[in-house]
């Protein structure tokens, strides 16, 4: 059975680790994530999932701030034949990645690659994917960039955000370590380098991205503004109030004629129906400063919005790029 040290900070791999400790595979021996931080609206100092899983199975808890070489020995000491990582936070150093037996591997939300770096679920979904993956791979010191053992693929429905395709990658992790993990300890598994030619990389999603440009083709918008709920979330000023989107699609009139990007066309059953670049946009729910999100049917009958209406654009900072982005702090 392979000793298996994780290391993570996110709920998305809770459905890995529970595989692990009931698979018969693996024995999850320690967990390393990272230190208990501010959260919520009363900003309140609490554990991560990760933690509280481990809490509850009596595991040893590691939570350093960065990984030196105390934790090094920490690692090495227990005697790990593999580290898994997935969402952890640190970067870590080449004699870390080295120390268990058989290496450290990890566990990335897309199909490699393809959106190397920090937002790679919701940037799939912002740039208009119909499928995505959980990726494992080695863990190198360059981003995202180890050679690949597997790749579990999901698809992308035309109204899902981030939420679903997170919960149905964190799904697709188990079938695939149960796949790899068992060729991995016999030392049959076949890596494969990734092809560079390939390669893109998405970055740390920001606040301002939250904007739409009503020139660009309304598919474009709807996707952004789906991968980007519900953070950053795109939004939109309506009688002078900032109104956070929800979910949105292409919408069709009959007679459509162009109007203009951002000119309001009217409304249907199932949205807010916006001219665009290219085609109709639907705003399918929208919230009020301090609301909730609403149906848009229900929203409109609180606040109109006449046709005729222009919505202003502003700008859509690049998500993908063809070389690493910039670190900018926040």
């Amino acid at each position: 059975m392979l000793k298996i040290v994780f290391m993570g900070s996110d709920a998305i791999a809770l459905p890995a680790l529970n595989w692990l400790v009931g698979g018969g595979i693996a024995q999850v021996v320690a967990v390393f994530t990272q230190p208990d931080r501010a959260a919520g609206r009363g900003q309140k100092v609490q554990a991560n999932a990760i933690k509280l899983w481990a809490l509850e199975r009596g595991l040893p808890v590691l939570q350093p701030e960065k990984i030196g070489a105390p934790e090094q020995q920490q690692l090495a000491d227990l005697q790990p034949d593999l580290t898994l990582v997935m969402a952890y936070g640190h970067i870590l150093k080449q004699d870390v990645i080295a120390t268990p037996r058989l290496g450290t591997l990890n566990l990335h939300t897309s199909v490699l690659p393809q959106y190397r770096g920090a937002s790679p679920i919701q940037t799939a979904i912002a740039c208009g994917e119909k499928e995505t993956g959980v990726t494992l791979m080695r863990l190198v010191r360059e981003l995202d960039a180890g050679p690949v053992a597997d790749v579990e693929r999901v698809a992308i429905e035309s109204l899902d955000t981030a939420t679903e395709v997170e919960a149905r990658l964190a799904q697709a992790c188990v079938p695939l370590l149960a796949r790899c993990l068992p060729a991995i300890a016999a030392g049959t598994q076949i890596f494969t380098a990734q092809n560079a030619d390939q390669v893109t990389f998405c970055r740390r999603l920001e606040k301002s991205d939250g904007g739409l440009d009503f020139t660009q083709p309304a598919a474009a918008l709807a996707a952004r503004s789906n991968g980007l709920n519900p953070w950053p979330g795109c939004s939109v000023v309506i009688a002078g109030q900032t109104v956070k989107l929800g979910l949105a699609d292409v919408g069709s009139l009959i007679d459509y004629q162009p109007t203009g990007p951002g000119v309001v066309l009217g409304a249907d059953p199932e949205g807010l129906l916006v001219d665009t670049g290219q085609g109709i946009l639907r705003l399918r729910k929208l919230q009020r400063p301090g609301g909730r999100m609403l149906p848009a049917a229900e929203f409109l009958r609180g606040l109109s919005v006449a046709p005729g209406t222009t919505l202003a654009s502003a700008p859509m900072p690049p998500l993908v790029g063809r070389v690493p982005f910039p670190f900018r702090k926040a």
